[in-house]
C-alpha cells in the first residue's frame, strides 16, 4: 500500500481544523524523513523535532512521540508497557497510520491509535512533528501535540 504524501497531508490537516487548533502543516522543498533532515530544513536544534515511532508492545501497537535527539530505553519501556518496544516494519507502519515513514505525524490516522509523548519533548516551548509526509511538519507546542492526541505523558527515553 503507498499512500499519496497529499492526502496524507491533507488528512492530518483535516484533523488539526477539526480540533480548532490553529495549527498548519507546513510544506518543505528539503526532505524531512530524518531527524537531522528536518531540523536542518526548518532551521531548529534536532531535538526540537518531534519524532513519532509506530511500537509494537506485545500484542499492543502504539505511537510514541519522543524529542529527536532522544532513545529509547528498553528498560523503562518494558517497566511502563510491560513488553520489549519492537519497532513495526515500514509497510505495517503506513498500513496503520496512513502516512510513509520518514513522515510519520501523531495526527491524522484513518482509525483512532494509541499515542504517548515522552517527557524529552517537555524541553522545549515548541517542537515539530511530522505532517504525514516526508517534507512537511507542524510546529506546535508539546502540550497542544499531546492535548490534540489524547496522549498520556511517559518516561521512556534516555
Amino acid at each position: 500500500m503507498s499512500t499519496s504524501g497529499t492526502s496524507s497531508t491533507a488528512r492530518v490537516q483535516a484533523f488539526l481544523d477539526a480540533r480548532d487548533g490553529g495549527l498548519r502543516v507546513v510544506h518543505t522543498a528539503a526532505d524531512t524523513s530524518t531527524v537531522t533532515a528536518a531540523a536542518g530544513a526548518l532551521g531548529v536544534r534536532p531535538a526540537q523535532i518531534a519524532k513519532t515511532l509506530a511500537l509494537r508492545a506485545g500484542e499492543r501497537v502504539l505511537l510514541l512521540v519522543t524529542g529527536g535527539d532522544s532513545r529509547l530505553d528498553n528498560a523503562k519501556f518494558r517497566a511502563r508497557f510491560g513488553a520489549k518496544p519492537r519497532m513495526l516494519a515500514a509497510q505495517e507502519t503506513e498500513e496503520l497510520t496512513g502516512q510513509p515513514v520518514g513522515g510519520v505525524s501523531p495526527f491524522g490516522h484513518p482509525r483512532a491509535l494509541d499515542v504517548y509523548c515522552d517527557e524529552s519533548l517537555r524541553a522545549f516551548e515548541v517542537v515539530y512533528p511530522a505532517g504525514g509526509s516526508p517534507r512537511s511538519a507542524v510546529r506546535t507546542t508539546p502540550q497542544q501535540l499531546a492535548d490534540l492526541t489524547g496522549a498520556t505523558w511517559v518516561d521512556v527515553t534516555r
